[in-house]
Order: C-alpha cells, then structure tokens, then sequence
C-alpha cells in the first residue's frame, strides 16, 4: 500500500468519525449513518490496497 493511499484512508476515515460524532451530538440521523458510511469505504479500501499488496510480493 502506498502511503499516500494509507494517509488518504486514514483521513478518510477520521472525516467519517467526526461526521459520525457530530451527528450524534446534534441528533442528526443522516448525518451519523453518512459519517458510518464513509469509515465503511475507508475500511474497504484499505482491505483493498492490502490485497493488492499481497499479490506484488509474489
């Protein structure tokens, strides 16, 4: 993985946790799920990128 691909995640990511935690704060339904929604493509990426790895070390 790439670290600009592990840093883009990573922020990513922490985008949607805040997203997540603002929604909760203002009880803002929407907002929490797109903040979840957002970690969960972070999440897949990374697994992504992890597969990729594997392969090139072959």
């Amino acid at each position: 993985m790439g670290l600009d691909d592990k840093i883009e995640n990573t922020a990513e990511k922490l985008g949607g946790k805040a997203k997540e935690a603002a929604g909760k704060a203002t009880d803002d339904e929407r907002l929490e799920a797109e903040g979840r929604m957002d970690q969960s493509k972070a999440d897949l990426k990374q697994a992504g990128e992890k597969v990729k790895d594997a392969f090139k070390k072959d």
